[in-house]
């Protein structure tokens, strides 16, 4: 990512970017670091969190925290339809799976492939998500599944690892700055349970 920033500033290129999002204090470092260097359309598309209720007061974070984030270059969101029963399908033969295993893997394919099908067909030059901030998912994972659907669909992806240099930290403090609401389980029923350390019923 350091040398396309860096080619592209050598270029005089400030490209497009569809940067797909899973709630606010995770796209927070992540929208002040490349709103240096792109334009940003941030792509809400998280059929895995529930219940709708939940959903929604997600994206109202999400929403509220880009009309009040000062930016370099413009930065605007896509709402995207929510739909549960697409993750629910994806996860089908995983619900017991433990949270960061195939389950989760299927998700991070899921929403990755809707991202790189966007930006191909509304032209962006790059792909990417927020969900490498974290420091509970896999980084190098979400990175060969966004490199994979990157060549499938015939657009760039932009490898990351947001938690290195102090952003998961950056994240936090903007959290707090902001006062965004910060969920204490990734978005799923199954990572709700978890969290809960409650039993999930049949």
């Amino acid at each position: 990512m350091d040398s396309i920033i860096e080619q592209n500033q050598k270029d005089g290129i400030t490209p497009s970017l569809l940067l797909h999002s899973c709630c606010a204090p995770c796209s927070s470092y992540v929208l002040e670091y490349l709103s240096k260097y792109f334009k940003i359309t941030v792509l809400y598309y998280n059929p895995n969190i529930s219940p709708q209720e939940e959903y929604i007061h997600r994206l109202k974070e999400e929403k509220r925290l880009i009309s009040e984030m000062s930016f370099e270059n413009p930065v605007s969101i896509i709402d995207c339809s929510y739909d549960s029963q697409e993750f629910f399908s994806c996860a089908k033969g995983f619900e017991k799976e433990p949270e960061g295993g195939k389950r989760c893997e299927k998700c991070f394919d899921l929403r990755l492939s809707y991202t790189a099908k966007t930006a191909k067909e509304k032209g962006f030059d790059y792909f990417a998500t927020t969900l490498t901030i974290s420091p509970l998912k896999n980084a190098q994972l979400i990175n060969e599944i966004g490199e994979s659907l990157g060549e499938k669909f015939k657009v760039k992806y932009l490898c990351s690892d947001f938690k290195k240099k102090e952003g998961y930290k950056r994240s936090i403090i903007l959290s707090k700055e902001y006062n965004l609401y910060r969920q204490n389980y990734c978005g799923c029923i199954f990572s709700k349970a978890e969290s809960e350390k409650t039993p999930l019923h049949s």
